[in-house]
C-alpha cells in the first residue's frame, strides 16, 4: 500500500491526482497547517528530515519532492500510461516541464507569495511604510515582471500543443497543474491568457482531478 503523507492546501494534492489517474490504491496520512504560521507541523519531519510534503512511502521506500515522486510512480506503476515513449521530443518536453514546474516556474510565485506577506503585516508605524514601499518595489521591479514572463512563455508553449508535453495528457501536466494553480490564486492569471485558463479548466474536469479532491479534502491555495 502507497501512504502518502498529504498536507492540507498543498503540493501533495497533486500525488493524490496521480495515483488517481494511474488507479492506484493508496493510504492518506493527514497533516494540518499551522494556523498562523502557515507551515507544515513538526510531525513530519518523523517521515522526512525536512518535514515537508510531499512525502509517499511505498513498501518501506521513501520518496520525498513532487517531481521525484511522480517519476517514481510513473516508472514503478505507470506501464507506459502518463509518459510518451522514450526517445521522442515529446518525452524531452515531458522531463522539462516536470522540473520546470519547481526549478523554474515556482520561486517567483513563492517570492511574490513572502513579500505581499511584508507588505501586509503588522509592524510599527513608523517601520511600515519602509517595509511596505521595499516589498511594493522588489514585487513591481522584480517578481511581478517575472511571473508575467512565465505565464507568456507558458502561454505560448500551448499553442504548440494542448497539453505541455505534446498531443497528449501526462504526467507533466499533473505537475504543472500547481504553478498555474497558484498563479490563478495569487498572481493574476486570468482570461487575458485563454489557453492556460482553458488547461485549468481541462484538468479540474477531469473525473480523476475531482477523486483526489474528495480524498484530499479541501483545497485551496495560500493567497
Amino acid at each position: 500500500m502507497i501512504v502518502v503523507h498529504h498536507l492540507n492546501n498543498s503540493r501533495s494534492q497533486r500525488v493524490l491526482w496521480l495515483l488517481e489517474e494511474l488507479g492506484l490504491d493508496y493510504e492518506i496520512v493527514r497533516y494540518q497547517r499551522d494556523a498562523k504560521t502557515m507551515l507544515a507541523p513538526p510531525e513530519l519531519r518523523a517521515i522526512h528530515p525536512l518535514g515537508k510534503s510531499p512525502v509517499i512511502v511505498d513498501n518501506g521506500v521513501v520518496v520525498a519532492e513532487s517531481g521525484a515522486i511522480v517519476e517514481y510512480l510513473v516508472d514503478t506503476y505507470g506501464n507506459g500510461r502518463l509518459v510518451p515513449p522514450a526517445g521522442t521530443e515529446d518525452r524531452r518536453r515531458w522531463t522539462y516541464f516536470l522540473h520546470y514546474a519547481e526549478g523554474s516556474a515556482m520561486a517567483p510565485l513563492l517570492m511574490k507569495l513572502v513579500f505581499d506577506r511584508v507588505e501586509t503585516s503588522p509592524a510599527p508605524f513608523f517601520v511600515k511604510p519602509i517595509t511596505r514601499g521595499i516589498a511594493r518595489k522588489v514585487k513591481g521591479t522584480y517578481i511581478e515582471p517575472q511571473i508575467a514572463s512565465h505565464l507568456d512563455y507558458l502561454e505560448a508553449e500551448l499553442a504548440r500543443s494542448p497539453w505541455f508535453a505534446g498531443a497528449e495528457f501526462t504526467a507533466a501536466d499533473i505537475q504543472m497543474s500547481f504553478p498555474l494553480e497558484a498563479a490563478a490564486a495569487r498572481a493574476g492569471l486570468d482570461s487575458r491568457r485563454p489557453r492556460l485558463m482553458s488547461f485549468l479548466e481541462r484538468i479540474h474536469a477531469r473525473p480523476a482531478y475531482k477523486r483526489a479532491i474528495e480524498r484530499g479534502g479541501e483545497y485551496a491555495l495560500l493567497k
